[in-house]
């Protein structure tokens, strides 16, 4: 009876083998930066190219999101169709949320950056003051799930707040953001590697990094030349970069590599 309970602790290595998020290996980050990027030029394509509105686009969207995300908080594992859709929708979302607030409502980005840092920071004590841990290792019941995705949310509006502030207000410009936040990537990766920086912070900030990295190649791609962009528009960029996403999680829906690995009973 004991070791059957330990079995049920949501710690165990019998429950990781029932994680509803991927296992991080060199395709979970491609694929993140790649919706982050559609994450960015897709908002723009609704809002603007099909004419939409920043406020219809939100309603879309955010419903799109709703419908995702309840598919898969009834899941009963990881699939990577469902995980990876509300991945791209829950990107969108995030970037509408800061575009309402500054377009809409002309709040500042300095303004939506702090806000949207101190919410992320304010899920990451309430996640772990819960449940002892931020490992995505064992997402393994709806509580950590919602802690995952609401942290998720937060990641992405930051991203969204931080990188607009960086690259136009601050006047960097798209394609030296890149290689800012790829050389802060990097220096987290080394960090990890070299430094013996723990895996969960070390995740967590290059997940929140990733963010403003994947807009700033979106912007860069799709924005005029005029406005330091190489002047692809938001319809060819979206669609290529969707057209990634979908090999690459129709190659890992096929081969599973990115699930938890059986483990020896």
């Amino acid at each position: 009876m004991t070791s059957f309970r330990a079995a049920l602790q949501p710690d165990s290595p019998a429950r990781r083998l029932l994680n509803k998020v991927p296992e991080v290996a060199a395709l979970f980050w491609i694929i993140k930066v790649l919706c982050t990027t559609v994450g960015e030029t897709a908002a723009d394509y609704l809002n603007d190219t099909l004419g939409f509105g920043l406020t219809n686009t939100t309603y879309i969207m955010g419903a799109l999101l709703v419908v995702v995300l309840a598919a898969q908080f009834r899941a009963r594992r990881y699939m990577a169709p469902l995980y990876w859709s509300a991945v791209v929708l829950i990107s969108i979302v995030g970037t509408l949320i800061t575009d309402n607030l500054t377009d809409g409502y002309g709040v500042a980005l300095t303004t939506t950056t702090t806000i949207f840092a101190v919410a992320l920071a304010a899920t990451f004590v309430g996640w772990y003051a819960v449940e002892r841990t931020l490992s995505i290792h064992t997402i393994v019941t709806a509580r950590r799930e919602a802690f995952y995705w609401l942290t998720i949310l937060f990641t992405f509006a930051l991203g969204t707040a931080a990188g607009d502030l960086i690259a136009e207000r601050w006047a960097l410009g798209y394609r030296d953001s890149v290689l800012l936040f790829a050389a802060m990537i990097a220096i987290v990766a080394i960090a990890h590697y070299r430094l013996r920086l723990a895996s969960v912070p070390a995740f967590w900030a290059a997940y929140v990094l990733t963010r403003p990295l994947g807009a700033s190649i979106g912007d860069y791609m799709s924005q005029a030349r005029t406005d330091g962009g190489l002047g692809l528009g938001t319809t060819d960029t979206s669609l290529a970069f969707l057209g990634v996403i979908l090999a690459l999680v129709a190659y890992l829906a096929l081969t599973r590599r990115d699930t938890t690995p059986s483990m020896p009973a």
